[in-house]
């Protein structure tokens, strides 16, 4: 039977790797003019995918508007291939709501240029994460072409169903060797190439007559001549007929022949058959902290409050919002997300979170501003202190923040004008800043102008904190007395769920308080050397561990009867590189701080680490707890939802044993995670919720031991022979990186979060979310107006001191709030991280006048009802997204 050959022109455009995106959209210029020349003049040349990524036509169309007619009507004809993505993302590294909101930007984006790929399309992605199959479907997409990530002894034909972890299935049609094989073809062996490899493979791989030839690579122009190639193809090739073909045609010739298609579960990280880079989680560590922080920011804080603010007058800067995101997605494209680029790409990834991050703090503190000051308030109180609750269940606790008072003796009051305990933490005399700096628009007005100003951290109490909503506290000066920390020399803090005490070998031994359990020899800090690239971590050839425990340390603690904290500042002697790892010398200095913070009535242990690493090379810094736990497997969470990991990789690791020479990567299980990773069994749970690098693996005898990776440094984009990566360098071996040395102070945190009880009445996923969100306070005073927070008009006071926009009975985990893409309303997308069926409901201060169960293009499915300002969500088994549109 004579087989059809689809030959499928592309171009796989990295955005920037090692070149920049301003040198690439200057090729670009170039090549996507060639590629449009092509599509309109050579004839047979019928079809070109422009990588499944919007952001190319936009960034040429930004500099050749001129064009916009041609490119309209090439993409309505379905000749150039555009989208559905922006930016082609990595999967395991952002949020959800970074690749649902890609996914929607670069749709728009296509859309309006006259259509989009309807393919999740992710031909060079480093892997395949599982929440992947239901965010597909959730945007109306049911087919996927990848590539990465799947084993042959996995994925035994190209053609396969793909079950995500939720139990949502799309079909898959794997890129069998890869996007890049047809790029070069040798017109002088045309007759052998379709039974030479690895076309051979990919023949012996496909479930029908339907060979799929992605003719393309890295950056390449269109082949010019590609319609005469294929006439000689086909001249000099009796077994195949070539024709110049879509991914669509190719996978509407697929299904109509209905193959049998085997079924996959899970995610799909294996780097047998090709390389999937598994350690770039913890690449660039600066940036990949700065990524972490931003994203949660952008969804459990900056959504919300604008959402929040649009009930009072306010409204919602859609736009700069956009502009945000946009900046995520460039930095989400996956070599960029790994940070597998140049130094000069990194300065450039850098300024993208910058700007997001400085662009979402300023409309988060106007938003809350612009409500607090429509806050009804008594006359005699001139400095309030509003806190705001961005979840939808109610919240308490003790909430940090730095505030300006008029005295070091003040008492902060509630609505009804009760004290609530605080502590703070010393004091800044800042009066000649404060006060030379306030601006009056009318000088005429007398506020309160304090004689003194000092500047001050306070954590106090705060109590029902109403959900999606605020609560108003007043500042009294001159009144009381503040309870300051406490410095003490004592080596043990604790607080109503943990004791917490200093070893003889600077370890931790944590007393868990409600069944008198300890964890001993915790929080050891592991220096080991790294011989690896901007890709993969690699152990040091000739390694030398060093531990925390082996080195001379000074503990001070500060206390109060609210926060309690112990700094342990460890003098870490380390090797300068790894040829002095190799001859064990450890000369360089590597001051490590190592802080704990317990908070009254809070189950979660902070911590801090701060490093000096400006001398040491190449060495990877990690954290140790022995969890104590035995167990299969732990338990960590992903996009939406959370998913079951085994310690070991036990089939990849038997082929691995039995073929090495077939392996681009060892099989490793240094995995990561969205929030948190844990252990558990029936009368334990041992969680870690890092916010900056989210690496981790099970070590131990019983893999009972979370190492959590804090960094990890290295001088090079590409290295060959690897321990963990053998034969050639990915990326450019040329390339230094010095930066990715990191030679600067860096410091990381995360929290602790141990249980008597297992993982689902535990909760981990809501309480891992409200250790990530916090509750936002903000201090409003007249004198303060200036250059601390910019002058205002005088507006009218007329809010409650209490409100509350909505609420869940927080069975399921919010995603977020935020404006709807474009209709007038809102969405709140919430998921079920248990393993069990759950049930929730929200109810609502006020009844909106419409509430539809939408899918995740925000398209209607179905009218919801609202019974007494309450509406009773759809029930949701393990890792399931609901949707829900709302509008006044």
């Amino acid at each position: 039977m004579v087989k059809t050959v689809h030959v499928v022109p592309h171009t796989h455009w990295d955005r920037e790797w090692f070149f920049t995106t301003s040198r690439a959209q200057i090729y670009l210029l170039k090549d996507l003019k060639d590629v449009i020349n092509n599509l309109e003049n050579n004839v047979g040349f019928n079809h070109f995918i422009l990588d499944g990524q919007a952001s190319l036509i936009a960034d040429y169309l930004k500099w050749r508007p001129q064009d916009l007619k041609k490119v309209q009507n090439l993409v309505k004809n379905k000749k150039l291939i555009i989208g559905p993505w922006y930016t082609q993302t990595d999967q395991f590294l952002p949020s959800g709501e970074n690749i649902v909101r890609n996914l929607l930007y670069g749709m728009k984006i296509c859309s309006k240029l006259g259509g989009y790929m309807n393919i999740g399309y992710v031909p060079d992605s480093f892997g395949q994460e599982s929440s992947m199959p239901q965010i597909y479907k959730g945007l109306g997409i049911d087919k996927a072409v990848l590539w990465r990530g799947f084993p042959n002894y996995e994925a035994t034909h190209s053609e396969f169903i793909w079950k995500g972890e939720d139990g949502s299935r799309i079909n898959v049609y794997r890129m069998a060797c890869g996007y890049f094989i047809g790029g070069l073809i040798d017109e002088n062996n045309l007759d052998k190439i379709m039974t030479s490899e690895p076309f051979a493979s990919v023949v012996k791989q496909a479930t029908t007559d339907q060979i799929l030839f992605p003719q393309g690579s890295d950056m390449a122009p269109a082949r010019n001549n590609l319609p005469q190639v294929i006439e000689k193809l086909n001249e000099r090739n009796k077994d195949f007929r070539f024709k110049i073909s879509s991914l669509e045609e190719y996978i509407a010739a697929v299904d109509k022949v209905a193959p049998k298609l085997n079924m996959l579960k899970g995610e799909f990280n294996i780097g047998k058959n090709m390389r999937v880079h598994k350690t770039n989680y913890s690449s660039r560590s600066d940036l990949k902290k700065m990524n972490t922080l931003i994203q949660d920011y952008l969804t459990n804080i900056l959504e919300p409050v604008l959402t929040l603010g649009t009930q009072f007058g306010i409204s919602y800067p859609k736009g700069a919002a956009d502009d945000i995101w946009e900046k995520m997605f460039e930095n989400s494209a996956h070599d960029s997300m790994a940070n597998s680029v140049s130094d000069n790409v990194n300065e450039d990834i850098y300024l993208r979170y910058k700007q997001a991050r400085d662009m979402a703090t300023s409309l988060v503190e106007l938003t809350l501003r612009q409500i607090s000051v429509q806050i009804k308030k008594p006359d005699d109180k001139a400095i309030t202190l509003t806190v705001f609750n961005t979840t939808p269940v109610a919240k308490s606790g003790l909430v940090t923040k730095t505030i300006y008072t008029p005295a070091q003796n003040f008492e902060i009051q509630d609505k009804d004008g009760e004290p609530i305990p605080f502590v703070v933490a010393g004091f800044k005399d800042e009066t000649e800043e404060v006060n030379g700096a306030t601006v009056q628009l009318n000088p005429g007005n007398r506020i309160y102008q304090p004689e003194k100003v000092y500047k001050t951290k306070i954590s106090l109490v705060v109590k029902n904190i109403p959900p999606m909503g605020y609560q108003q506290y007043y500042l009294i000066p001159n009144v009381g007395k503040a309870d300051e920390l406490s410095v003490s020399n004592q080596t043990t803090i604790e607080n109503e769920y943990y004791k917490i005490e200093v070893n003889l070998d600077g370890s931790l031994r944590i007393t868990r308080k409600t069944d008198g359990r300890v964890f001993d020899k915790q929080a050891i800090l592991e220096d080991n050397g790294d011989d690896g690239d901007s890709y993969n971590y690699s152990p040091a050839k000739k390694d030398w561990v060093i531990y925390s425990t082996d080195q001379a340390f000074k503990v001070k603690a500060n206390k109060s009867a609210l926060l309690n904290e112990l700094k342990i500042d460890y003098d870490f002697r380390v090797p300068a590189d790894l040829d002095e790892r190799a001859h064990r010398k450890a000369f360089v200095l590597m001051p490590v701080s190592l802080e704990i913070k317990l908070k009254k009535d809070n189950p979660v242990i902070g911590f801090r680490v701060v490093t000096d690493n400006r001398q040491p090379l190449d060495h990877r810094l990690c954290i140790d707890f022995d969890t104590q736990i035995v167990t299969d497997g732990s338990i960590d969470d992903i996009q939406f939802g959370s998913i079951k990991r085994p310690f070991e990789l036990k089939k990849a690791i038997l082929d691995w044993q039995e073929h090495p020479n077939d392996w681009q990567e060892k099989p490793i299980s240094i995995n990561t995670m969205q929030t948190y990773t844990s252990l558990s069994d029936k009368n334990n749970m041992f969680a870690i919720f890092p916010n900056g690098v989210r690496e981790y693996e099970d070590i131990g005898k019983h893999h009972s031991t979370i190492r959590l990776t804090l960094f990890r440094t290295y001088g090079r984009l590409g290295k060959a022979d690897l321990l963990y990566r053998p034969g050639r360098a990915s990326g450019d071996a040329t390339v230094a990186t010095l930066a990715a040395e990191l030679k600067k102070v860096l410091s990381f945190d995360f929290g602790v979060y141990i249980t008597d009880c297992d993982f689902e009445k535990a909760n981990v996923t809501n309480v891992a979310k409200e250790f990530k969100t916090g509750l936002q306070v903000f201090e409003y005073a007249e004198f303060l107006n200036g250059r601390l927070i910019f002058p205002f008009n005088v507006v009218k006071r007329k809010l409650p001191e209490e409100y509350s926009l909505f609420e869940t009975k927080g069975e399921f985990t919010t995603s977020t709030v935020k404006k709807a893409e474009e209709r007038k309303g809102y969405v709140i997308r919430l998921y079920n991280a248990s393993f069990k069926e759950k049930e929730d409901e929200l109810k609502f201060n006020k009844a909106p006048n419409k509430v539809e169960l939408v899918d995740l293009k925000e398209e209607p499915l179905k009218k919801l009802e609202v019974v007494n300002n309450t509406v009773k969500l759809p029930k949701l088994t393990h890792d399931k997204i609901v949707s829900i549109y709302y509008e006044y």
